[in-house]
């Protein structure tokens, strides 16, 4: 474990979402082909892939905690996943700064489950994250019931990728990634089904923005973290809803190493936010939702 303790009030900024993207052995969490692919679409070229120890120094520097997870889609792209030990231990050894998600494929049904308790009440996990379309199942397929019903129980938050995605972009067939299982009103369905469960929309949902806003302002425990696109191309409803009936429910998240957090930052000072809504996009929003704040 760290020898720092997490000391809220010293961090600038929660980091929702950044990417797990190497083990220590040096197995990738994608397969070339679809880390290429996603290279290009970000234009982040030859970009490294750290690992979780320089993924802490980086934050750390910065005053600045991060969300840190894998993707698990074993079963649609035969592509081993990154150990969700491995990154729950190497995120505890740098308690101060990081803190574990994990990724379980749906499609491991009990097994699943089970490792997704354990994963929380051994482990520390603190939440869990899904990518639809890479996992190729519908987040309302009953298939995945079971795991929300434990996230549930256990309470910790689902994170599901929304949108077009870069990984597989350019590829011929996207590389068999189907976009359309990460509509955010497939998530509405999840939200109505487990209602105590706390839900992230992950990045602004091109080309189902409207939904997302929609889905969120319903549904009193759905959130939308703001990661895969710098803050100068956000839709102007997104800020406008932001800033107003979103204000409390939305996060930064950055989609690190592919955008750095210092470009997600930089171009978010210049974005129309209301002084008195940019802590809570920064910190405030996420430190609740982890349950690091209550007041």
């Amino acid at each position: 474990m760290s020898e720092r303790a997490f000391d809220l009030g010293r961090l600038t900024a929660i980091d929702m979402h950044t990417h797990a993207e190497v083990s220590k052995n040096g197995h990738g969490a994608l397969s070339p082909e679809l880390f290429g692919a996603s290279e290009e679409y970000f234009k982040a070229h030859g970009h490294r892939q750290p690992t979780i120890d320089e993924m802490a120094a980086h934050y750390r520097e910065r005053a600045m905690a991060a969300v840190v997870f894998t993707v698990d889609a074993e079963h649609a792209t035969g592509h081993p996943r990154i150990s969700n030990e491995e990154i729950a231990e190497s995120c505890a050894a740098h308690a101060d700064v990081l803190i574990p998600f994990a990724s379980i494929d749906p499609h491991k049904g009990r097994a699943g489950v089970r490792e997704a308790r354990r994963l929380v009440e051994e482990y520390g996990v603190r939440g869990f994250k899904f990518h639809p379309s890479i996992q190729a199942f519908s987040p309302n397929d009953p298939l995945a019931y079971p795991l929300y019903e434990a996230m549930e129980e256990l309470g910790v938050p689902a994170l599901f990728h929304t949108g077009q995605t870069g990984i597989g972009a350019g590829v011929p067939g996207g590389g068999g990634i189907r976009l359309k299982y990460s509509n955010p009103m497939l998530v509405d369905d999840v939200a109505v089904d487990f209602p105590e469960l706390r839900i992230i929309l992950a990045h602004p949902s091109f080309p189902w923005q409207d939904e997302a806003l929609a889905v969120a302002t319903h549904k009193p425990y759905v959130y939308i973290d703001l990661s895969g696109w710098s803050p100068k191309y956000f839709p102007p409803q997104l800020v406008r809803y932001a800033n107003s009936l979103l204000k409390d429910k939305v996060l930064f998240g950055s989609d690190y190493p592919v955008i750095t957090p210092d470009r997600w930052l930089a171009d978010f000072d210049k974005l129309d936010i209301k002084p008195e809504v940019r802590p809570k996009i920064l910190k405030e929003n996420a430190a609740r939702l982890l349950g690091l704040l209550t007041d």
